[in-house]
């Protein structure tokens, strides 16, 4: 059900890249995310291409800033998003060693009946 996509400036490795995905999904899993539904898009991009505030509601980013969108179904409670972005934060902190405030996530929320995971069928609603 969800799809994940991660942005981050080039130059970092495949391995780290891959941890993020990994961090991400295994938060994800805890917020009554299906096993094995992993769908994730890492995505790089030139400095110029990558524009942040460095200080906005006074959190100090820095160019190690991972910007996550998760589009998913709607229904999970406010307690389990935050829940999710905490999940999150201790997930790219152990790996790949995100710091906590270069972690932006965005929850973009969904009707079932807006997914299709192949064949042309709403799997969720068929």
């Amino acid at each position: 059900m969800p799809l994940v996509r991660i942005e981050v400036l080039k130059g970092k490795s495949a391995s780290y890249r891959q941890q993020l995905g990994q961090a991400v999904y295994e938060a994800m899993l805890g917020a009554n995310v299906p096993l094995n539904d992993r769908f994730v898009v890492v995505s790089e991009h030139d400095i110029v291409n990558f524009q942040f505030d460095s200080t906005y509601l006074g959190i100090e980013r820095d160019e190690d800033l991972v910007m996550i969108q998760i589009t998913w179904n709607e229904g999970r409670t406010t307690e389990q998003k935050k829940a999710l972005y905490l999940a999150i934060c201790d997930g790219l902190a152990k790996s790949p060693g995100v710091k906590p405030e270069n972690v932006l996530i965005n929850l973009v929320e969904v009707k079932k009946e807006n997914w299709s995971y192949g064949h042309g069928i709403a799997q969720y609603v068929s």
